[in-house]
């Protein structure tokens, strides 16, 4: 799922990085913005990336994981920061829910040097 270089990542791929621990957030702006952008076309492709807080919450609240079901229905990927992983001690948690887990701070920063389209909660 994630790019090895920036070329790949193509002008119409949103990354969304989720950061909030917020459920209200999480449903009504992440998930939303998410899985209506695939649904109506807005983006080609949309990959959330689940870092920090956002990684316990998945676990914390089963509204929250049902909207990333939707989601992943809809055509959205998600992928997880690792090292947020290790430290929250949720790699086998994320996998097994189906998020890929690695490192993004790297592929962060080629993202935003290259322009690419990020949004950030």
């Amino acid at each position: 799922m994630a790019f090895q270089n920036i070329e790949e990542v193509g002008e119409r791929h949103l990354h969304i990085i989720w950061t909030s621990a917020d459920p209200v957030t999480a449903e009504n702006m992440v998930m939303m913005y998410a899985k209506n952008s695939m649904l109506n076309g807005w983006w080609d492709r949309v990959t959330v990336v689940v870092w920090g807080a956002s990684q316990k919450l998945i676990f914390e609240n089963e509204a929250v994981r049902t909207e990333m079901e939707f989601a992943r229905d809809a055509g959205v990927e998600f992928s997880a920061c690792s090292s947020c992983a290790v430290n929250l001690q949720l790699i086998e948690a994320l996998e097994k829910e189906g998020v890929e887990v690695i490192r993004w701070g790297e592929k962060l920063s080629r993202l935003m040097q290259g322009g690419r389209a990020v949004l950030t909660f």
